[in-house]
């Protein structure tokens, strides 16, 4: 066993980070609070008069009990137009034994219909799904689109269609439980899912309401005849179930998942050993000012199992910590930014290590602290583009399920080589001490000013500095709030902002999701020393 040491706790240094660190949790427990209202209290308490649950009460219904629901992309939407969560809960739980995705819409928001951000945290959680072989239920109430956004829903919002298809070719079971309106394009839903249950007076299921059909074809009818639970569990054979009431046909969604006969097909974790050192330190790791460094082992021996870690090459290319862990029992191979820039010397080591991890059909978990490449002359000479576009290159054509965790800086291309949201990563989250952007904030302004500045001297223009350092100011203004992970969050760029505290059990989560799937790797080439 080798098991880390921890120079952290009670340093003057770690009570400043830890009392930064708690107010930027603060921060979170506003947005936390604006969730939990859902619709407003009015628009709860009308939902509630009708005998409805609300969509939060539904999944803690449909879970088992005492099991934890691991929420994913809770803040999409936050600083648009559009409520925070996107009119839509989603995460994975566990029912009748079995991790699930599960998507609820959310009714007392704009009676549950899809904008933009709604249809790309959907389209995320699909994709969730799909890549790690999770069975998919929806909790359905919705009203469609919300069609003043039709320009950005309509024809992108195919694509939900096509992925339920994509589900069902790939075995993955789709479940969908009618709780009230599912109506127009929103029929396909239903329409397209493997198992459907619908509910006694609640479930409307039709192409085209009432009102519609009367101005197109002239005929009368009503909700209940046109499309109703008894109707499409009677005479046109959409549902498979139907339920007396909202309860009951949570408890048929439990049962038919409960007869999936569905197992995982990766491998079992081993036994699990808790960390040396206490997760509550975790608050004070990353210091309030990211251009000061910090140690990712220190990470790692509050996250890891037994703090055990075993470094690979820790005396080269030491601005990587690379090396192999478990956590809740299962292995993980773990990259690290340890001060920041990335040189040469460690995007050869990383992607030597990423081949090392494919032969070993071993996952990947990048912690993230990076202000990107060297760059300056000599760093150019000595082939930095050539070493970063291997690291790119090995972290694009890794074939073994990769998590990225965003703890503190994450800028430039060096996002790119510690497996940002483009390369796929099986699960990305964020403390809220991370910022990621193409550079640093101040970086980008002083950039972008003196190139107006040469631009002006090279023209023989005349140049006023003091508009030019008001530019600055704002420029950097800007890139700082739109670095910050909330705004990111609310683009639906990462899986969910959480607690460092919390960061051993959302891994282990997402391991354990990760397993229903095998770890699969091509294994035919030998390893290329770097």
């Amino acid at each position: 066993m080798t098991a880390l040491t921890s120079a952290l706790a009670g340093s003057a240094e770690w009570t400043a980070a830890a009392q930064a660190m708690e107010a930027k949790l603060a921060e979170l427990d506003g947005v936390n609070a604006e969730l939990a209202q859902a619709g407003g209290e009015k628009a709860v308490e009308r939902h509630r008069g009708r005998g409805k649950l609300t969509a939060r009460e539904r999944i803690d219904l449909l879970i088992d009990r005492d099991t934890p629901f691991l929420e994913l992309c809770p803040y999409a939407a936050w600083g648009s137009d559009f409520p925070v969560g996107a009119s839509m809960v989603g995460g994975i739980g566990v029912v009748s034994g079995v991790e699930c995705l599960i998507t609820a819409n959310d009714p007392t928001i704009a009676g549950g219909t899809s904008n933009p951000r709604t249809l790309k945290k959907s389209l995320r959680l699909m994709d969730i799904s799909l890549k790690n072989r999770l069975p998919h239920i929806s909790l359905v109430e919705s009203g469609g689109a919300n069609l003043p956004t039709q320009s950005e829903i309509f024809i992108p919002g195919g694509d939900t269609f096509r992925r339920l298809a994509e589900l069902s070719k790939a075995g993955i079971p789709t479940i969908a439980i009618v709780f009230g309106n599912s109506t127009a394009g929103g029929a396909y839903h239903p329409g397209m899912s493997d198992h459907v249950v619908m509910i006694e007076n609640r479930s409307k299921v039709f192409l085209g309401g009432p009102p519609l059909v009367k101005a197109a074809t002239g005929e009368i009818s009503d909700d209940e005849s046109l499309g109703g639970a008894q109707m499409h569990a009677r005479t046109s054979g959409l549902a498979d179930h139907f339920a007396r009431d909202e309860q009951d046909a949570l408890r048929i969604g439990r049962r038919i998942v409960a007869r999936l006969n569905w197992a995982k097909a990766g491998p079992a974790p081993g036994p699990s050993v808790e960390p040396l050192f206490d997760a509550e330190e975790l608050l004070g790791v990353v210091p309030g000012d990211l251009k000061i460094p910090f140690d990712p082992r220190e990470v790692l021996a509050r996250v890891v199992d037994g703090s055990d870690f075993d470094e690979f090459k820790p005396l080269y290319g030491s601005g990587i910590v690379t090396g192999w862990a478990r956590i809740h029992g299962y292995p993980v191979g773990v990259i690290a930014n340890s001060k920041g820039v990335i040189f040469s010397e460690e995007a050869q080591k990383t992607t030597q290590f990423i081949q090392i991890a494919n032969r070993q059909r071993t996952p990947l978990l990048f912690l993230h602290n990076t202000t990107g490449y060297m760059v300056g002359r000599r760093y150019e000479e000595g082939g930095i583009i050539k070493h970063g576009s291997m690291m790119v290159n090995a972290v694009s054509t890794s074939e073994v399920p990769h998590i990225s965790v965003l703890v503190g800086a994450s800028y430039g291309a060096g996002h790119y080589g510690m497996c940002g949201r483009a390369f796929d990563p099986r699960f990305l989250f964020a403390w809220p001490s991370a910022k990621s952007a193409v550079m640093g904030g101040a970086q980008l302004a002083d950039v972008v000013t003196s190139v107006a500045k040469a631009s002006a001297e090279a023209r023989g223009l005349p140049f006023d500095d003091e508009k030019n350092e008001l530019r600055r100011q704002a420029i950097e203004r800007q890139i700082e709030a739109e670095s910050l992970p909330l705004f990111l969050s609310g683009l639906v760029y990462d899986d969910g902002i959480i607690d460092p505290r919390d960061t051993r059990t959302v891994l282990g989560l997402s391991l354990s999701v990760i397993a229903n799937g095998p770890i699969e790797s091509d294994r035919t080439y030998g390893i290329f020393r770097m």
